[in-house]
């Protein structure tokens, strides 16, 4: 096995300026440095929302580097309508604030996963808002 070249790889899990107090890159910055590196593409997955996803896909479209749409997304043990618990306890299943709490990345793949991940991304606002989108 050879090793690891920059285009053989993909960055999955990736934090924008929309990751508020967790990500500081500016789309225009992010798709530069992949290109830099030939990436062939690269994913952007804010915490809880969906905020850039629009601007990052328009942007990475006159990009070589492919835009892959996504969002880490909070999970919590029982209903998303439950309050309790620790506050703000989303600690990545960790065990040092709740570990019934944990964070996945989902990336889309087509408009319909689009469509559903805006529908589970508002959901989590509207309706699983305590201290952070669940």
């Amino acid at each position: 096995m050879g090793s690891l070249k920059h285009e053989d790889f993909v960055h999955l899990h990736l934090h924008s300026e929309y990751s508020l107090l967790d990500g500081a890159i500016r789309f225009d910055s992010l798709l530069k440095k992949a290109e830099e590196f030939k990436m062939p593409a690269v994913a952007v997955t804010d915490h809880g929302n969906l905020f850039g996803a629009i601007e990052f896909y328009k942007k990475g479209m006159h990009s070589p580097v492919k835009p892959i749409v996504g969002c880490e997304i909070y999970i919590t043990g029982g209903s998303r309508f439950d309050r309790g618990g620790v506050a703000g306890n989303v600690a990545g299943g960790d065990g040092e604030n709740d570990p019934n709490t944990y964070h996945l990345i989902l990336l889309i793949q087509n408009l319909k996963g689009y469509r559903n991940l805006c529908k589970i991304a508002s959901a989590a606002y509207t309706e699983g808002f305590y201290y952070k989108p669940r």
